[in-house]
């Protein structure tokens, strides 16, 4: 299971439409609406520094949240779109979809490598290249891995590690159908120099 999802604090708004959301802004907040989950939507406002840390941290559409507005029920949400403005391209307005826990939703999950030790690549002096710390992964909300392992145990000097050789969780899949690469050990520099100063001979 995942670590522990993130908490996002929203207010209910009490107003809507155009006239609302820019009283709302004045008053140093970003209006936002919670959609989905057949429940009515819920016209909602964040602090506008939250938020904009969140979107500077990256990934912001790709993270789960846990949003917690006062008087209702915590809900697991995903942001579907962060509107703009166009010349300062400071967030105006954001649009949150509610997650049941049989939703499928694309997130990115840390990869972890472990048994190092057991790498003869890597006792030789090889390097342990991380082409992706992170794969995006279709999941289920209501089941989403902390993170998926990589066993080094037996790899080689030139071995490269794609995501069809991790074993990922029941329900796990990669969201594009390529064998891509997840990492690779190449050989120490210096062992790659003097390969080289062998083949220009």
């Amino acid at each position: 299971m995942a670590g522990e999802i993130p908490d996002l604090i929203a207010k209910a708004r009490t107003g809507t439409g155009k006239g609302a959301a820019r009283q709302t802004r004045r008053d140093g907040e970003v209006p936002g609406i919670v959609y989905g989950g057949g429940v009515d939507p819920l016209p909602i406002s964040l602090p506008f520094n939250v938020l904009l840390k969140q979107l500077k941290a990256g990934r912001f559409k790709q993270k789960l949240f846990n949003l917690k507005v006062e008087g209702h029920d915590d809900v697991r949400v995903i942001c579907r779109a962060v509107e703009r403005h166009v010349v300062k391209d400071l967030p105006t307005h954001v649009d949150f979809l509610r997650l049941r826990r049989t939703t499928r939703i694309n997130l990115f999950i840390h990869v972890n490598f472990e048994n190092h030790k057991d790498a003869p690549g890597l006792k030789k002096g090889g390097v342990l290249t991380v082409v992706r710390p992170e794969v995006e992964l279709e999941v289920l909300a209501g089941d989403i891995p902390d993170h998926i392992t990589v066993d080094l145990t037996g790899r080689e000097i030139g071995d490269v590690i794609h995501i069809n050789d991790v074993t990922l969780p029941e329900g796990v899949k990669p969201t594009v159908e390529r064998n891509f690469v997840i990492a690779n050990i190449s050989a120490p520099s210096g062992l790659r120099s003097a390969e080289a100063e062998d083949a220009g001979a």
